[in-house]
């Protein structure tokens, strides 16, 4: 791993851990942001490894979905929890009087920890076979 790889894997666990952090002090809506964020760097710890990047997060996703989801890389539910994950963040940062409920919270927040996982069990095999 590259690191750039390995940088951007840091960055997407201390994410995770801000979001539980952000769940147990009752800020759901920064929970959710960092619970996407995690799952980003993640993505973007494998365009590392390729090397490329996009300034665009829509255009990093769509990566993801084409070269990892669609070619069986990773299980079709990643891509939905990263898009969701996306939809709900931009709600949370830029909607007005957003409510955020615990439960949401903690769903995405579960949702990063296992994209990260598998993101990081990927990439330690892809290096493992290298």
């Amino acid at each position: 791993m590259t690191d750039l790889t390995k940088y951007r894997l840091e960055t997407a666990a201390e994410r995770v851990e801000v979001a539980a952090k952000m769940i147990e002090s009752g800020h759901f809506r920064i929970s959710i942001t960092n619970s996407y964020y995690a799952m980003f760097n993640a993505v973007r710890a494998l365009l590392a490894e390729v090397p490329i990047d996009f300034k665009k997060h829509s255009a990093i996703i769509s990566y993801f979905r084409r070269e990892y989801v669609k070619t069986g890389l990773f299980d079709v539910k990643l891509s939905d929890y990263i898009g969701k994950a996306f939809t709900a963040r931009q709600y949370s940062d830029y909607g007005d009087f957003v409510f955020a409920s615990r439960e949401e919270a903690e769903e995405q927040y579960q949702h990063a920890v296992e994209f990260v996982e598998a993101v990081k069990n990927y990439l330690e095999a892809a290096d493992d076979n290298s």
